[in-house]
């Protein structure tokens, strides 16, 4: 098994964790608590929060970060999917499904972006209502909201 390498980042909306292997983020969700003492040494874990406090701090619109994604086909397909919606901007839950080739799909494609375990990098927040309304976010509305105002 992979050694897993912990770290935290103190954003203006709480903690967030990261889990890292030697190659790849593996996780970054918000906490309510550090659970883990924060290893030092580890690229992947440092450059990240180097690139999350670029985007908290607003010179940040895209990560150039290494990631794993676990998960079924159907589930990755949507994740690769989010992280073509860029810096700013939303799309529809309706019309990820469409991006991806179902459009019958709409509760599928929630629950697989509800699924995903790199929040912020791979912009589950950017997801939203046919009719603009900000449903679901695991992180929290009022973290979703902040986000999407942050990168307008």
């Amino acid at each position: 098994m992979n050694k897993k390498y912990y770290g935290y980042y103190n954003s203006p909306i709480g903690i967030l964790e990261i889990i890292c292997s030697e190659d790849a983020i593996l996780s970054v969700m918000f906490v309510d608590q550090e659970n883990y003492v924060m290893d030092k040494g580890n690229e992947i874990l440092e450059n990240t929060i180097i690139q999350l406090n670029e985007y908290f701090n607003g010179s940040r619109k895209e990560f150039n970060l290494r990631f794993s994604l676990s998960g079924t086909d159907f589930q990755k397909n949507v994740w690769n999917e989010l992280l073509k919606i860029p810096y700013g901007e939303t799309l529809s839950y309706k019309d990820l499904a469409i991006r991806i080739g179902n459009e019958k799909s709409v509760r599928a494609v929630g629950s697989a972006n509800g699924k995903n375990k790199i929040w912020i990098i791979v912009p589950c927040h950017r997801v939203i209502g046919v009719n603009g309304s900000l449903n679901g976010y695991a992180g929290g509305i009022d973290r979703k909201q902040w986000l999407l105002n942050h990168e307008k």
